[in-house]
Formats: C-alpha cells, sequence, structure tokens
C-alpha cells in the first residue's frame, strides 16, 4: 500500500526554564507527520526528542523519503531510525492502522490527572501554597515532583522539610535528581524515605550507567528508573521497581501500547514537552496505565508550555499552528 507523506517542522518555547542535573530546557524543536492512504485516512505523529542532533537527523530522514512511500517500506525502516523518528512514524501508522484513536476499541481515551512539576528554587513553596489553596487540587490527591541536585544537599533537605510541612497527609512527592547525585549522596536522601510517608519514589538518583549502585539503593527504597532505560532499554523488561516510561523518546509506540493494555505494572507514563500530536498517545498510554494494578499520577508538566493550537488534541489545528 503505498501513503502519501507530509512534514512539516515546530517549535516552541516553554513558559519557564526547566532546569536540572543535567542541563537546561527551555525550547522545543522537531517533525510533525502526516500518513494518508489512498482511501483518505490519516495518521499522526511527532518526532520530539530533546537532543538537536537527533532532530537534524530525523528531518534529514524525512526529507530522504519524499512524499510516496510504502507501508512496507515504513515498517522496515522503524528498527534502524532513531528512537524520536520510530516513535513518530510508529504512532502515525498506528493510527492509520486502528490500533488506537478514532474507529480502535477505545478511541483516544481522555488524560488523567497529572503530577505537577514544581520550580527549581525558592518560588517553590509559593507555588505549593497556591496549589493548596485551590479547592479543586484539595478534592483529589496531590502529586508533585521536585527536581534536586541541583544545589548543596543540605540547602535542599532544608527546603524538602519546609515542602513536607507544608504537604496534607495523602499527597504525595517524588524526588528526581536525573542522576546528578553520587552514591554517598543518594543513601542520604534515601534516609528520608525510611521516615516520610509522603515521598513516592526517588527518580535516577545515580547516573544511568550505575545499575550496580541503583538496584542497591532499589533493594530499601522506591527507585525509579528514567534515563537508564533509555540508555539500556532491556531493563525495561527486567527492572521490577518503578519505570518512568518517556514514550517519545523509546521508539515505536505500539510495543508500549500492547504492553498497557496487558496491564503492565510500576509503569508511569511521562512527557518530553510535546505538541498537540505527541499528547494524545502519552494521555492515551497514561489513562491505560491507570486501569492497570498499580496506577500512579502521569507527568504531563501542566503548566509548563504555552497555551496555543499547537497542544489542541486535534491535530489538523496543531498542524496549522506549526
Amino acid at each position: 500500500m503505498r501513503l502519501s507523506i507530509h512534514i512539516k517542522p515546530f517549535s516552541f518555547r516553554l513558559i519557564k526554564r526547566l532546569k536540572t542535573s543535567q542541563g537546561i530546557i527551555e525550547e522545543k524543536k522537531g517533525w510533525l507527520i502526516h500518513l494518508e492512504n489512498a482511501l483518505g485516512k490519516s495518521g499522526w505523529g511527532e518526532v520530539s526528542s530533546l537532543s538537536h542532533s537527533e532532530i537534524a537527523i530525523s528531518g534529514n530522514l524525512l526529507k530522504s523519503l519524499g512524499n510516496k512511500i510504502s507501508h512496507d517500506e515504513l515498517e522496515t525502516n522503524l528498527p534502524f531510525w532513531p528512537e524520536s523518528l520510530a516513535f513518530g512514524v510508529g504512532a502515525a501508522l498506528g493510527e492509520l492502522n486502528g490500533l488506537i484513536g478514532i474507529g480502535s476499541d477505545a478511541d483516544w481515551l481522555p488524560a488523567p490527572r497529572s503530577a505537577i512539576l514544581l520550580s527549581n528554587n525558592q518560588s517553590v513553596l509559593k507555588e505549593i501554597d497556591i496549589l493548596l489553596n485551590n479547592l479543586e487540587t484539595n478534592q483529589h490527591p496531590l502529586t508533585l515532583k521536585w527536581k534536586i541536585g541541583l544545589e548543596a544537599t543540605q540547602k535542599e533537605e532544608a527546603l524538602l522539610f519546609q515542602i513536607l510541612e507544608r504537604l496534607p497527609n495523602n499527597a504525595r512527592l517524588r524526588l528526581d535528581a536525573n542522576g546528578g547525585l553520587d552514591r554517598i549522596q543518594s543513601k542520604q536522601w534515601a534516609q528520608h524515605f525510611l521516615t516520610e510517608p509522603q515521598l513516592e519514589w526517588l527518580e535516577q538518583p545515580l547516573p544511568a550507567d550505575d545499575l550496580e549502585g541503583l538496584a542497591e539503593l532499589a533493594k530499601n527504597i522506591p527507585i525509579a528508573l528514567d534515563e537508564s532505560l533509555l540508555m539500556q532499554p532491556s531493563l525495561r523488561k527486567s527492572w521490577q521497581s518503578w519505570q518512568v516510561r518517556r514514550p517519545t523518546l523509546e521508539g515505536d509506540p505500539r510495543a508500549l501500547l500492547q504492553e498497557l493494555k496487558k496491564k503492565a505494572s510500576y509503569k508511569m507514563i511521562s512527557t518530553t514537552f510535546e505538541t498537540g500530536i505527541g499528547l494524545r498517545w502519552i494521555h492515551h498510554l497514561a489513562a491505560l496505565q491507570q486501569q492497570g494494578p498499580t496506577p500512579t499520577a502521569p507527568g504531563f508538566a501542566p503548566g509548563w508550555c504555552p497555551n496555543s493550537l499547537l497542544f489542541s488534541n486535534n491535530p489538523h489545528d496543531v498542524w496549522e499552528a506549526a
């Protein structure tokens, strides 16, 4: 079957800079993909890597495909392409073939309530106060995510205690180091999980390749892997504790779709700041996770992206806004 393929670049700036132990994220660039078959049925995808070089490589590969390509050729190339490109094309094929979206067994599932990604500075306390004053927030358990490993440990620990003092008993706080701690620092942070029930997990405390140190920590407290899963994808099958799954960086999303349909446990679906086209998949996968044995708040980072049609759930609107 021959398919028409159209591509279009997109870019946007985050409302505020996101600082992690690995650097600063303030802008996203990528590619939108629109596949259409001879019957006029469409599939939409998005290439949304955090790597500028991967975006450039993916753009060159997409341009080399021309305007017409066979379905089989796309399927054959997928395993050899960068993961973010494989996500974009796999997502478009999945929709085109009726595995997801209109015409599938569940249509697009609505987004569940997200965890809140907090700011990285002293304004975090004011931010939490505003959240707690929101009546709607008080009607639902509040889940927060806070980046650590950016300042001296003693300073961040003091701020942690102030955060925990503010939170209601049913709130949960995730600490994310993005691989920025050493083993001594990680053990120091781990001690808090033994006495603070509001702490949900410690996310990627050690560098992605320190699997021995991560496994040792996981014997005593919940450790969620993120960057390690991207560096060593086989861990997605073997890591028994929490996994932060970022679909747009993992390759063809149809595998994760089937995994979640089979009620896989200990997965948390996370954004990498997508447009509305990618978000349809992120929201759907997160909704499936909620139906599994270990439901938990996904990470959509609400309030960090602009309010525009680029983030609409209508792919035609996204395409026109790009």
